[in-house]
């Protein structure tokens, strides 16, 4: 949750909504809160199954799921173009391409070996981002800003910024949907661990949000590639320049890992339900997404890749909520009505991503879920030759 949208998101929301970006903040967080509410209803509903494409399947049936799996695979190819973008923008900012490709590959190696982001590392990435934040937003308002020209962005995007902020809370299904083996979290940790865990990202994003806003004023922040560096050295502060590029780079690297292994296992249960063929193998599951993402980076730059990942998740999330909507309610913790308002948010919000966006969020899920369905159905009717071509066995003979 402390990675791309806190480093590098205020950028294109500034551009849409200007100052009404911190508004646009509170959308997003509630929209967030529904989505988890529901995630963590079907997580503790189907503990074997874990992530929203399982859910669907469950609950909606095959299609629908073939639906969310895409918006899934789109939206975490895009959000991880957008983590490495902001990792070259603030660590490589001479060569931002080299830098967002040489964290991809690093990071799919460190999966690869098998290495596990434990509590104690989670906890030491987040005192040092969350530190070098607050560095941030004290220097943002300990010296007065240069006037600057002009304002961006009109309340007329205000939806839209809240959609590109969204990003800023996904991640909260660390703990709302554990992977397979992990110990879930009781419902009553969740009820206190959700609304903590979303309160406290908005408090951060907003503190931030208004202290690169005081800095930069909307026109010059919509045009930084890196808003948190430009904040710092417009207050006098370039001394703590490098302090933010190591935040930048811890962050990069762990939002990226949590990235990978949600797409992994959205690929896994696809080959597990037969949509996809049983012999792509986890390393060759890994090949497939470290491509698909490489891709990413090279045909969408930051603004855009934000905005993609922005609504294809968003998409995903009105799948979730969809299907937590008919949840028996021995299975429900939060009433029905924040699953129909996650849903509802999640479509609004989709569809008032910037256009580009939006169009090619909609050609990616047709697009995937198509191949998706084609390679299920050639799988079957493969089957079914096979079965037929079986000698029929003699009645009497063993």
């Amino acid at each position: 949750m402390l990675g791309a949208g806190i480093f590098a998101g205020f950028a294109p929301a500034a551009g849409l909504a200007g100052w009404w970006l911190l508004p646009a903040l509170a959308i997003a967080a509630l929209a967030a809160l529904c989505s988890a509410f529901s995630t963590a209803d079907q997580s503790r509903a189907y503990p074997d199954i874990g992530g929203g494409y399982g859910y669907v399947r469950a609950q909606l049936g095959v299609w629908p799921a073939r639906m969310t799996a895409s918006a899934h695979l789109l939206g975490r190819c895009a959000m991880a173009a957008a983590v490495a973008w902001m990792f070259g923008a603030y660590v490589v900012p001479d060569q931002p391409l080299a830098g967002a490709l040489v964290l991809l590959v690093g990071t799919t190696l460190l999966g690869a070996v098998g290495f596990r982001w434990s509590t104690g590392v989670s906890a030491a990435v987040s005192v040092v981002v969350l530190g070098v934040l607050a560095l941030v937003v004290a220097s943002s308002f300990s010296i007065a800003p240069v006037p600057s020209a002009g304002e961006a962005g009109t309340v007329n995007e205000l939806v839209g910024a809240a959609a590109l902020m969204f990003m800023a809370f996904a991640g909260f299904e660390r703990i709302t949907a554990p992977h397979r083996g992990e110990r879930p979290h009781s419902p009553g940790v969740l009820k206190f661990a959700i609304p903590v865990l979303v309160g406290l990202t908005f408090a951060v994003h907003l503190a931030v949000g208004a202290g690169v806003l005081r800095q930069l004023g909307s026109a010059r922040l919509a045009l930084s590639p890196a808003p948190l560096r430009d904040a710092l050295v417009a207050a006098d502060a370039s001394a703590l320049v490098p302090l933010v590029q190591i935040a930048a780079a811890v962050a990069g690297v762990a939002a990226l890992h949590f990235v990978l292994a949600s797409a992994h296992r959205t690929l896994t249960g696809l080959v597990e339900d037969g949509d996809l063929p049983s012999r792509l193998k986890p390393a060759v599951l890994s090949l497939v997404l470290l491509a698909a993402c490489a891709l990413a980076v090279v045909l969408m730059p930051l603004a855009t890749a934000l905005g993609v990942a922005a609504c294809a998740t968003l998409f995903y999330y009105a799948f979730t909520n969809a299907s937590a909507r008919v949840l028996l309610q021995n299975d429900r913790t939060w009433p029905m009505r924040t699953a129909c308002l996650g849903l509802g948010l999640s479509v609004l919000l989709a569809m008032s991503t910037p256009v580009p966006a939006l169009l090619i969020s909609l050609a990616g899920l047709g697009v995937g879920t198509g191949l998706i369905g084609a390679t299920a159905s050639l799988r079957g009717r493969r089957a079914a030759s096979r079965r037929r071509r079986q000698p029929a066995r003699t009645p009497g003979r063993s």
